[in-house]
């Protein structure tokens, strides 16, 4: 018989005692941990209760065919939407600085705000007391 390596996928938190029971007994305890099991039909019975939280792979599958897989499609895309991403990568990037760079200012002058003398807190109170007496 072939084995089957399961793997969590989904956090255990929040869900029913039951499943993080299977999950136990599927040899599983966060996020990431794989284990490989038997493939018989008690097994299955318990991945069927918790497909939500875990992925399953059949051993006997070759991971190098599963990398060629996924990495075909990347190579057979153009050259011109390949350019295109880059672009949008580098703009991405740029408007990231420029983001923080506001963020930065906003926050020295928050600071600058909070460094006032308790002289110059109170005179602002009392002018701000005026203008709203005044209307």
């Amino acid at each position: 018989m072939a084995d089957l390596v399961v793997t969590q996928v989904r956090s255990s938190i929040g869900a029913k005692p039951k499943h993080r029971g299977t999950l136990r007994a599927l040899g599983l305890g966060r996020i990431g941990k794989s284990n490989t099991l038997p493939d018989r039909p008690e097994i299955r019975g318990m991945i069927a209760k918790v497909p939500h939280m875990i992925t399953v792979d059949e051993e006997g599958e070759a991971p190098a065919k599963k990398a060629a897989a996924t990495k075909a499609p990347a190579a057979k895309a153009p050259a011109k939407k390949a350019a295109a991403a880059e672009k949008t990568t580098a703009k991405t990037t740029a408007e990231k600085t420029t983001a923080k760079k506001a963020t930065a200012k906003k926050a020295t002058a928050k600071k600058a705000a909070a460094k006032k003398t308790p002289a110059k807190r109170a005179a602002a109170k009392t002018s701000k007391s005026e203008e709203t007496r005044k209307s």
